[in-house]
């Protein structure tokens, strides 16, 4: 994005207003299916979630992202693009009462991304090389007017319902044209490793409470255990076994704090057999034993 482009700087501005608009409290705000808006008065301590495949994009403030080992920042400028569903630890780390966060997350449907690339020549991705499930890129002009001119059609359900195809049409499209087309592209294929991984993180996200054999998934899949490892760290920067590890750690957090579980049937509910070692992942994970760690949850939040 060019920062002197008057075009640019105007929608920019917009785009602050817009999401300023439409998130009168800090929090996540839904307003149509597939897209949520986020505010932040102030810094967030690191959240623990899932990423699904999205783009996210920052108004104004900063974010900071961790997957496995890697961490990924990104601003007004950028843009994150998520390919898989990945665990990740996200934090805020520029936001204040005058100035809060604001941003937005934009669901990607890989059905809608092969049709764009059927319809505009782009052949779906064909190489196996795997690539990182998560990448921050400069966020061009043409890409950030587009996103405005959506966001534009919100207040009305008719133009909304009637516009809005055509210019999530043209969002894919510009994506595929930017330098994260081959990642886009990977994502519209059915065939290769990229699918392959993307089938993995889908077994592990259903049945991760389950004792499974790696072995038996990379033969599943077609693949060698030492090319199912490879391929795989390299699109989420952690092993299987770490993935699925950190699957049942969430959701025994969100046991923990939804229904109010103790740690022991927390542990076993999302396939843990020794409540001791839980205990210990967990705090290693989260940095409190379990029960703790959630009193600190409630007690922030009725803060």
């Amino acid at each position: 994005m060019t920062e002197n482009n008057p075009r640019d700087i105007a929608n920019r501005e917009e785009l602050v207003e817009i999401l300023r608009s439409k998130c009168k409290v800090d929090g996540e705000n839904s307003i149509v299916e597939g897209m949520n808006f986020y505010r932040h008065s102030k810094p967030t301590q690191p959240f623990h979630g899932l990423y699904s495949p999205s783009i996210c994009i920052i108004a104004q403030g900063a974010k900071e992202v961790q997957m496995g080992d890697e961490r990924f920042r990104y601003d007004p400028a950028n843009f994150l693009l998520s390919s898989l569903d990945v665990p990740v630890v996200s934090q805020v780390v520029e936001a204040s009462a005058k100035k809060p966060y604001l941003g937005l997350k934009f669901d990607l449907d890989p059905a809608l991304i092969a049709s764009v690339c059927v319809e505009s020549g782009v052949a779906p991705g064909r190489n196996d090389a795997s690539v990182k499930s998560i990448a921050v890129t400069s966020l061009d002009g043409e890409l950030l007017d587009a996103f405005v001119r959506l966001f534009r059609l919100v207040d009305n359900s008719c133009d909304y319902r009637m516009l809005s195809p055509l210019v999530i049409r043209e969002i894919v499209y510009r994506l595929l044209r930017s330098e994260q087309g081959p990642r886009l592209q990977q994502m519209a294929t059915f065939a290769g490793n990229t699918s392959r991984i993307t089938r993995a993180v889908q077994t592990l996200r259903t049945r991760y409470n389950e004792a499974l054999s790696m072995e038996s998934l990379a033969h599943d899949l077609g693949m060698s255990v030492s090319s199912f490892h490879q391929h795989f760290k390299t699109a989420t920067s952690m092993s299987p076994l770490q993935f699925q590890k950190l699957l049942r750690l969430q959701e025994a957090r969100r046991l923990l704090l939804a229904e109010e579980l103790d740690a022991g049937s927390a542990a076993a509910r999302v396939g843990y057999d020794d409540a001791s070692q839980f205990n210990r992942e967990y705090k290693r994970h989260f940095g409190l034993p379990p029960m703790r760690d959630v009193a600190m949850m409630r007690q922030s939040v009725a803060l």
